[in-house]
């Protein structure tokens, strides 16, 4: 399995941004993906995920109204638009699939592309 996130550079207060996340290698049966992330000195956090059989999303509370995950299946890709960045939103972000493989719960991440805003 390989995810390869994209996207992550240095912005304003204020600004937009869009993670992308390219899925490849995947033969087991998806049951979500998600994207974390790590600021510096702190524990890695659930920002937003995507149930992949409904479609359903869930959103950290810091994040709701401003951030939008969305799954593009017949890519392989999914998105993470990042809307009023603030200072607090700088971290190193990780996309993550997770599903059944051989009936064990399994997850994978990606290298990280980091984020940086300034006030």
């Amino acid at each position: 399995v390989k995810m390869v996130e994209a996207g992550g550079r240095s912005v304003q207060s204020g600004d937009s941004l869009r993670l992308s996340c390219a899925a490849s290698g995947i033969t087991f049966r998806v049951s979500a993906m998600g994207w974390y992330r790590q600021p510096s000195g702190k524990q890695r956090e659930l920002v937003a995920s995507i149930d992949d059989n409904n479609g359903s999303t869930k959103y950290d509370d810091s994040v709701k109204e401003r951030f939008i995950i969305s799954r593009d299946k017949p890519q392989n890709m999914m998105y993470l638009q990042m809307n009023d960045l603030k200072p607090e939103d700088t971290a190193v972000y990780w996309c993550q699939v997770e599903g059944y493989e051989m009936g064990t719960l399994v997850a994978y991440f990606g290298q990280g592309t980091r984020v940086t805003v300034s006030s």
